[in-house]
């Protein structure tokens, strides 16, 4: 037997006899902000700065066809938190057609409280549930996470953006749970000019604190680890910037990768890896209007952040639970007699990410990462609906739930028959079957801010594509197949028997959808000056309350 193969064995035995005393499945899902497809190693990007999440996708399930609900911030993260479509929880505008909308601080409504989160659900089983990161589901007091079923916050209702002259527009605050410690640029700084915050580091130990917190009380938990460097204005530690090969942006992604890593690796210290459910996704496109210094990459995929074009939706995804979740990872071992040895090293604690071939000298550093891919259509919403499957609890029944539960394909790699949606506002703009996606409408914005420089696909305009007028294609939707046109430059042509075989299925999937639906109520249609950040709860004791302005409500402008 190996040196190798003799650590593998003691690891496992010491690792065995720690874990097994927690009850329940811990659940983590890491939801990362402006993310594109292409930013990471396993989805080809060319750098390969990812080594953690590559190796997590190598230990677990990676997922090239998994989605958002809505091409932008806050109706993605209301649709993982609910399970349910932006335009069933209400997370959208009807103040003009096809526009998107989100909470800014003007914004008056948030989530609505008819809607059932999952950390509420969990509570049925006694989870301790912690959000760590950007909320976005609405700012004033009603709406914040601790008033809709979690324990504990560390983070901010909003983007970063900023900084602001606070008579005009506050800054952003960040929660300590259930009152302010401080507002980004000021008491929490980040650097516009040299992308330089701590902030990222702060995720990181919250994190790991609370996940070792629940492991010494045998607490199963919920973690929503949020972090938003990579949404603009980018930001890293002083560690990390200037390492990437990528500027600002890629150094981002690396800070992410090494405390995604750290996560990974702390779970398996504590032996309740083989207990834990970790999900990692985006929760939208590449931000690519924002240029190369502020924006991932969307991969092979048209347009971005915004769009429902595949690159606006089409997110980076990977599952990792050691033990339940069977790992696609074989790790070929070379010694210096060339001669071969298979281990099962998805566990193995040398370093993390390098987990091979680091014992004693006595073999080289190669190794092969072979990774179960699962090619199922996924979507974010189907974290709700799997994590509860996972905790035991059943989703209410008193409400259409859009998430499918995942369990058959993370267990068995099973492929559940199941469509994608498209949704700009309220409107269906697309729907994807199997290989297949339909067009009904077309738009990537409007001349006025394209002319302005404004550009959500800059480099792939597609003529009658990425149109920047509202192009209706109801009675013969522009049909793409998705496997041999990831880029959807070439509709199939109307004239053939493919175009109308799938026009017949997909016509057969959205009439039954239009059919079914029942919208909620809009809750991002109103917006006041004084509804801002000026005194949150809080901010008495650190000195930091505003004087807000009159209230003189309007109806929100939302251009895109």
């Amino acid at each position: 037997m190996s040196l190798t193969t003799v650590i593998c064995v003691l690891w496992a035995v010491s690792v065995g006899q720690t874990a097994g005393s927690q009850h329940g499945t811990n659940i983590i899902i890491m939801l990362m902000d402006d993310m594109g497809w292409g930013d990471l190693g396993v989805f080809g990007e060319p750098s390969k700065e990812t080594p953690n999440l590559d190796l997590m996708a190598a230990q677990g399930m990676l997922f090239p066809n998994f989605y958002t609900a809505n091409p932008l911030c806050s109706p993605s993260r209301a649709a993982l938190l609910t399970g349910r479509l932006p335009v069933r929880n209400g997370f959208y505008t009807t103040n003009a057609h096809a526009r998107n909308a989100y909470t800014p601080q003007e914004i008056v409504g948030g989530i609505s409280p008819d809607e059932i989160l999952l950390p509420e659900l969990l509570k049925k089983k006694d989870y301790v549930s912690k959000i760590i990161g950007k909320w976005h589901l609405g700012h004033r007091t009603q709406y914040l996470p601790l008033k809709h079923g979690f324990d504990e916050w560390f983070g901010s209702p909003n983007c970063h953006f900023g900084p602001y002259n606070n008579s005009v527009c506050p800054n952003i605050p960040v929660y300590n749970n259930s009152e302010m410690k401080g507002r980004y640029y000021e008491e929490f700084e980040i650097n516009v000019k040299t992308g330089e915050s701590n902030l990222t580091q702060i995720y990181l130990k919250e994190g790991l604190d609370f996940i070792s917190q629940q492991a010494v009380a045998q607490r199963p938990f919920f973690l929503y680890w949020a972090p938003d460097a990579t949404h603009a204005p980018v930001y890293a530690s002083k560690r990390f910037l200037g390492k990437s090969q990528r500027g600002r942006y890629g150094d981002a992604m690396m800070e992410l990768d090494d405390s995604i890593g750290q996560i990974l690796a702390h779970l398996v210290s504590l032996g309740i890896h083989n207990k834990t459910l970790v999900f990692f996704t985006s929760d939208n496109g590449a931000a690519v209007m924002s240029g190369p210094l502020q924006s991932g990459s969307n991969g092979p995929f048209l347009c971005g952040k915004e769009t429902t074009f595949e690159g606006g939706m089409r997110e980076p995804a990977i599952a990792w639970w050691p033990g339940r979740i069977p790992a696609g990872t074989a790790c070929r071992i070379k010694n210096r007699k060339g001669e071969e040895s298979r281990e099962e090293c998805w566990g193995m604690r040398l370093g993390w990410r390098r987990v091979v071939c680091q014992v004693s000298g006595q073999c080289q550093s190669s190794a092969e990462w072979h990774k179960q891919v699962s090619y199922q259509l996924g979507s974010v919403m189907d974290l709700f609906t799997t994590s509860l499957s996972v905790a035991g609890v059943l989703p209410p029944d008193d409400r259409v739930i859009d998430g499918l539960d995942l369990s058959p394909v993370l267990f068995n790699n099973s492929l559940l028959d199941r469509p994608i949606f498209y949704y700009r506002g309220n409107q269906l703009m697309a729907v994807r079957i199997g290989q297949y996606k339909a067009h009904y409408w077309t738009w990537s914005n409007s001349w006025e801010e394209f002319n302005k420089g404004i550009n959500f696909c800059p480099g792939q305009e597609v003529p009658g594509v990425t149109t920047h007028t509202q192009e209706e294609h109801t009675m013969q939707p522009l049909i793409f197949h998705l496997g041999q046109d990831p880029g959807e430059r070439y509709p199939i042509s109307v004239e053939s028997k493919e175009y109308r075989d799938v026009l017949r299925r997909v016509t057969a999937v959205v009439e039954q959808h239009q059919k079914d639906l029942i919208p909620g109520m809009p809750q991002l249609n109103m917006c006041d000056l004084a509804v801002m950040n000026w005194s949150p709860p809080g901010c008495e004791q650190l000195g930091k309350c505003l004087k807000a302005p009159e209230s003189n409500p309007w109806k929100c402008d939302w251009p895109h």
